[in-house]
């Protein structure tokens, strides 16, 4: 895994855009369409502005999978990572080929409906962040490393819901979906390039967990270290507890 760092959360999100609309044209390029998979939440918001801004994108060739999503939350919602999604990439890019994880739905049916088409092929890159709490997707501690499952219900833990108040989605803690639909950490690594995006002061703590102590389920993030394709991208508040000799050495595995 290489790690890099910026001096601010938009220097680092037009950095982590440019790595990824690299990948999304090179996958056009090569074979004619693009498979990604796309998180949410507030760390990613500059993010995707970057790239719904890249030039020379076909999105019309771009197959989009999502993260994961909240059980029993309505589209209405303002927390709804469905809505967070039409509003910030599909409206803003056209995408007409999409899979959205429709919480009120049936869980089983969507995990298995869902799941089908993102096993169908890889995906050619994936968009993640890593919680305050060192979770991937919603995949909280200790996350099953094991199953080949492309998605799952898990349950939340409670860090993982107060992050979520703290951000201003959810007025108070009682309002936080206990259930999300989330894809596997299994499932995420088998993307031929990751791109995780965390900035941010609050992620430090969970950063250097991830980082400096062992890959564990733990700390469900830090698989991130084997994937041989994975790139972090930090800003200097989200880097700050981490040793130098830990940034030294992970910015020359690149």
């Amino acid at each position: 895994m290489l790690v890099r760092v910026f001096e601010d959360k938009l220097t680092l999100s037009k950095s982590a855009a440019e790595q990824a609309s690299t990948a999304v044209r090179r996958a056009i390029l090569d074979r004619g369409r693009a498979r990604i998979i796309v998180a949410t939440g507030t760390s990613q918001l500059d993010f995707l502005d970057a790239l719904t801004g890249a030039e020379n994108i076909d999105w019309q060739r771009v197959e989009m999978f999502h993260l994961d999503e909240y059980v029993g939350l309505p589209i209405t919602h303002p927390a709804s990572f469905r809505k967070y999604l039409l509003e910030r990439l599909i409206y803003r890019t056209g995408i007409s080929q999409y899979h959205l994880l429709d919480g009120d739905r049936d869980s089983g049916e969507v995990v298995r409906r869902v799941g089908e088409a993102l096993h169908s092929a890889p995906a050619d890159v994936a968009f993640a962040g890593i919680g305050e709490n060192g979770h991937l997707a919603f995949n909280d501690p200790p996350a099953d490393f094991q199953t080949e499952d492309p998605y799952l219900v898990v349950n939340l833990d409670e860090p993982c819901r107060r992050q979520q108040v703290g951000e201003g989605w959810f007025a108070n803690l009682s309002e936080v979906p206990r259930q999300a639909i989330s894809m596997s950490v299994r499932q995420i690594m088998k993307a031929k390039e990751i791109i995780a995006v965390v900035p941010d002061a609050r992620k430090a703590q969970a950063v250097k967990l991830c980082l400096e102590g062992e890959i564990s389920p733990m700390a469900p993030a830090s698989i991130l270290r084997t994937h041989p394709a994975a790139t972090l991208y930090l800003d200097s508040e989200s880097a700050s507890l981490l040793d130098p000799a830990t940034l030294a050495a992970l910015a020359a595995a690149g």
